[in-house]
């Protein structure tokens, strides 16, 4: 174990010292993936921010459930006891008929023709705020508050919700392909790298097979090689959005003062800075595997 361990080490210091020999390059290299991964995560962020935004300025949608018009006092309170005892429903309020009338008389300006009325043609009415603000939980919940006796009519603009869905599902998406395209070109950067190291190293590497070294072992350092430049690109990355972040911040402390409603935008989560560490350092792996391969099964077919 004592010799595995002395081993790994020994070539984990000379892959730094190789990073550290050619720094100019090295800190192009990691510049480039750098700025190509804070593409996609820069577009994660924002569109975290955004949902998170947009869904704290949107009201809640509220189902408004009218009664029949000769609905009575012992069917408003029947429906009053079900709405409390009903699982899906947070919060309800009640707009008696008498009460909707007087409001229309001062919201519309229409006193007058209000006053001409025989009767008052409006009903008893409920505005419910459901548990649950997914567009087909509040669907589901209008068409049972539908079948329940006395109750005309339910209405439920859940347009916006789906609208707001949409475009998430639509922005998800797009970081999705954006990373995918872009964890390519990461791969892709890595392979031409440790591509050109191993032409320098070509003839050493060709004497070392000769002798008897293994596949593994001279694969391993051209593979912490291309782990730890994807790590530093996974680390330049992070540095960056954070100072987009903060940056962004201080531009926007005067458009929150405008609207009166604080935002800020909150940067990568640890949980998210750990897998962004770990999956670019996984893509350099993967990059520096496929070329090393590449390079050995073309010796041994020699």
């Amino acid at each position: 174990m004592r010799v595995w361990l002395s081993q790994r080490v020994r070539t984990l210091a000379a892959t730094l010292a190789r990073l550290v020999r050619s720094p100019v390059a090295s800190l192009l290299n990691i510049g480039v993936i750098g700025v190509a991964l804070a593409l996609p995560v820069g577009f994660y962020v924002g569109l975290t921010n955004l949902q998170g935004f947009a869904r704290g300025l949107a009201a809640d949608p509220q189902l408004s459930l009218f009664l029949a018009l000769d609905a009575g006092r012992s069917d408003v309170a029947q429906i009053e006891t079900r709405l409390k005892q009903h699982p899906g429903v947070r919060k309800f309020s009640y707009i008696s008929r008498e009460q909707a009338l007087r409001e229309m008389k001062a919201s519309t300006g229409l006193a007058d023709v209000v006053d001409s009325l025989t009767h008052n043609p409006l009903p008893d009415a409920f505005v419910v705020d459901a548990g649950d603000n997914a567009p087909q939980t509040l669907e589901a919940l209008r068409d049972e508050l539908k079948r329940w006796p006395r109750v005309a009519h339910v209405q439920l603009d859940s347009a916006w919700a789906r609208r707001l869905e949409a475009v998430l599902n639509f922005g998800r998406l797009a970081v999705l392909l954006l990373g995918a395209l872009l964890a390519f070109a990461l791969i892709a950067i890595t392979f031409n790298t440790i591509r050109l190291q191993i032409m320098t190293q070509r003839e050493e590497i060709e004497v070392a097979k000769l002798i008897g070294a293994t596949d593994p072992f001279i694969r391993r350092p051209f593979l912490y090689y291309g782990a730890m430049l994807g790590l530093a690109g996974g680390l330049a990355a992070w540095m960056i959005v954070a100072a987009g972040v903060y940056l962004l911040n201080d531009a926007l402390t005067d458009v929150s003062r405008l609207y009166g409603n604080p935002f800020q935008l909150h940067p990568l989560s640890p949980e998210d800075s750990l897998s962004l560490l770990l999956f670019s350092g996984w893509l350099g792996w993967f990059g520096a595997w496929l070329s090393v391969n590449q390079h050995l099964s073309r010796i041994d077919r020699r």
